[in-house]
């Protein structure tokens, strides 16, 4: 991992800016960012005016360009000055940029996790560069309607492949969805964890963990209960079959608009399987849901299920039914008006 020292030039100013839409996936917004005033749209001049009529300007960073915003105020696009590669810049304040990225420190290479490039620090901000992606697995099941089952196994094995090694190396994600994986290029061949900054490093094997949020859909029973803790990586595998299900079946296991609907439901644990599934993957979809998560696959488990074997890791290019399932609710794009709902117990 490269780190230097570099501090913005100005370049020019330009366009508007374009702000991400605000994901209505999400339960709490996890990540610290310094307040706006802080952090200036304008990171052309280490000092910028404290107010312009241009909502953004072109920045240099050492061999890089930042361009417009692409989520918050702190996410870019970039690219490098003299290949033109493109890469995701997030800028964070220098004396916390460590703690934000805590989790990819202790991590080894994975190919189904999005490394850090490099990262520049200046006097006050520290601009962290990743691999940009090719859009997300949210956006993709929804416009596939559901996914083949050879196609979904191929990409389910990566996506729990991530999953694993982050537990293996003792990290607990806590807010494992389809949204959180992006494709690494444009064929789709391979796809990636985008984010490490809400997993949490546990200290030794213990992986209990107190504090309760994630995405409502996704969330386990026992995050929902009223005790004080659960066990982190049992409530990441949980999350882990919500996308195996939805992938394969088009819809969310567990729907409902109103929360507290939707979260009984997710304490009886209770949902339908198509007979369409092969009966292999019905099974690993059941012996993910299990609402004792002392019962559940571990994610190294889930690797080595019959449903994922060689013959089904086949690359395929089939993009599932063109159909929509008239049952239940299939999954929502950011523009259905759901809510994201803070809980807390």
């Amino acid at each position: 991992m490269n780190i230097q020292r570099s501090n913005p030039i100005y370049i020019s100013r330009y366009g508007r800016s374009r702000h991400k839409t605000h994901d209505h996936e999400e339960l709490t917004f996890l990540r610290t960012v310094e307040p706006t005033q802080s952090f200036s749209p304008n990171l052309g001049s280490p000092s910028p005016p404290e107010a312009t009529n241009f909502p953004h300007s072109i920045s240099r960073i050492g061999k890089y360009l930042l361009l417009e915003l692409i989520e918050g105020d702190h996410v870019f696009r970039a690219a490098h000055l003299h290949s033109g590669e493109e890469l995701v810049c997030k800028v964070f304040d220098i004396t916390r940029y460590q703690e934000s990225l805590a989790a990819y420190f202790c991590l080894s290479a994975h190919e189904n996790i999005n490394q850090i490039v490099e990262i520049l620090l200046g006097d006050t901000k520290a601009y962290v560069f990743f691999e940009r992606s090719h859009g997300d697995m949210h956006s993709f099941v929804r416009s596939c309607k559901k996914l083949r089952e050879d196609e979904a196994a191929r990409l389910f094995y990566q996506m729990a492949s991530a999953v694993a090694h982050c537990h293996d190396n003792g990290l607990v994600l806590r807010d494992v969805k389809l949204r959180k994986f992006v494709f690494k290029y444009e064929d789709r061949s391979v796809v990636m964890l985008d984010s490490l900054e809400e997993a949490c490093v546990l200290c030794g094997a213990d992986d209990s963990l107190s504090s309760k949020h994630g995405c409502p859909a996704y969330v386990s029973p026992e995050v929902l209960s009223g005790g004080g803790s659960y066990l982190g990586r049992p409530a990441d595998v949980w999350s882990l079959g919500v996308m195996l299900y939805t992938m394969l079946v088009g819809r969310y296991p567990f729907h409902d608009l109103e929360p507290g609907s939707l979260f009984s439901k997710i304490r009886r644990g209770h949902f339908s399987l198509p007979e369409s599934l092969s009966p292999k993957a019905r099974c690993l979809i059941r012996s993910i849901l299990r609402r004792d998560p002392a019962q559940r696959l571990t994610s190294r488990d889930i690797l080595d299920h019959p449903w994922l074997t060689a013959e089904n890791l086949a690359t395929g290019s089939g993009h599932g039914a063109e159909g929509k399932d008239a049952s239940d609710q299939t999954v929502p794009d950011v523009s259905t008006g759901e809510e994201p709902h803070a809980f807390s117990r």
